[in-house]
């Protein structure tokens, strides 16, 4: 058998691109180190090639440039004639915006079924003649990618069973592999030195209504000695909350920053009293994983799938109740309680790695490539 072709979609790679951004870079780096494949890598633009490849790049390594704007009709036209040319033994799509006319063999990674979940005029910023048809395009293009992926990568178990709840005939090809720590954070926490921690409040994510940014603005006023630092890669309904903000007169308690390198993260965490994770809705919720990399309490709505990620390393508090919120924010304040959080992430942070997820994703293709082949 010849040397076997194993295509990963990396338009989604790099930091500009949150929590996929993240996966895809962790994932190709580790991927990568393996020789006994010929990568061929579809990137989008040289930003993006520095994050997956910050040294050098591996000769056993295709890179072929695809600047194809993800979840456009020309995607679904372009990125099926770049995959087809380049005679795949197996692609990996690292989200649900597979090429509906794609026949190859194929891996995809689902992160969640958000937009099956949540739909409407309140999510999107979009007017609805534009907004109903492409949410009718988002159906048909999941349901083309679940129904003809050989495995589907999900983050946890909670999204596992959601996909379960929509798709009940694709159970037995749907693999949980976990996220984790990158290695520049790992390296930050050790090299950090240790400073007081201000009374500040980060949240590390986009700005969505599902994400419940809201509830914290509010809660602010009632929590003077407190600020609130929002670091998003997206500026999506960014204008929404700065709006909320300014109304309620918190301009001298919330800052906002865009995309930071890892550097500049790890020093938040480092210095940060919590990180707040008050969303309705989630698949994995890493960057609550990374702060426990810094001891750096997190304060979670109670829901389903922070339970099964952050368990007893994680204070938690009502999503829809402000006085809830402000009640654990103070109960924080306690050293013992503090103390008693600490010990349980270390515990936490111990059951996750990128390490492993690329580990087990790497066998499983070696094990479709072996099915095929005989």
């Amino acid at each position: 058998m010849s040397i076997p072709r194993i295509g990963i979609d990396c338009r989604l790679a790099g930091s500009q691109h949150a929590g996929i951004g993240r996966y895809v870079v962790e994932l190709v780096s580790r991927l990568t180190q393996h020789s006994d494949i010929n990568w061929v890598l579809f990137y989008s633009d040289q930003t993006q090639l520095a994050e997956l490849f910050p040294q050098f790049v591996p000769d056993y390594c295709q890179l072929l440039y695809t600047p194809v704007k993800h979840y456009t009709l020309l995607e679904q036209l372009a990125m099926n004639s770049a995959y087809t040319k380049a005679k795949l033994n197996l692609l990996h799509v690292p989200h649900f915006n597979v090429p509906m006319l794609y026949r190859g063999c194929l891996i995809i990674t689902i992160h969640d079924l958000l937009w099956h979940q949540q739909k409407g005029q309140q999510v999107t910023t979009l007017p609805s003649w534009q907004y109903w048809p492409k949410y009718f395009f988002y159906r048909m293009v999941t349901n083309h990618a679940v129904a003809h992926a050989k495995f589907i990568f999900v983050p946890s178990k909670t999204v596992k069973q959601t996909i379960a709840a929509y798709y009940p005939q694709v159970q037995s090809k749907v693999i949980v592999t976990h996220e984790g720590v990158s290695r520049s954070l790992q390296l930050a926490s050790q090299q950090l030195k240790k400073t007081p921690r201000k009374k500040q409040l980060i949240y590390v994510g986009s700005l969505y209504p599902h994400k419940n940014i809201s509830l914290v603005i509010t809660a602010l006023k009632q929590l003077p000695d407190y600020s609130l630092v929002l670091v998003g890669s997206r500026s999506v309904f960014r204008d929404q909350v700065q709006n909320q903000v300014t109304q309620l007169g918190l301009t001298n308690q919330v800052s906002f920053l865009s995309a930071i390198n890892d550097l500049e993260l790890a020093k938040l965490y480092s210095q940060a009293f919590a990180l707040i994770q008050p969303s309705f809705s989630e698949g994995f919720g890493l960057t609550g994983i990374e702060a426990m990399q810094f001891e750096t309490p997190v304060l979670a709505s109670d829901i389903t799938i922070f339970h099964e990620i952050y368990q007893q390393g994680a204070v938690y508090f009502n999503p829809l109740s402000v006085v809830d919120f402000c009640q654990q924010v103070k109960a924080l304040d306690h050293p013992e309680l503090r103390k008693k959080v600490a010990a349980a992430q270390k515990k936490v942070i111990a059951q996750y790695s990128w390490d492993t997820l690329a580990k087990k994703t790497y066998q499983v293709y070696l094990d479709q490539l072996k099915q095929a082949h005989d």
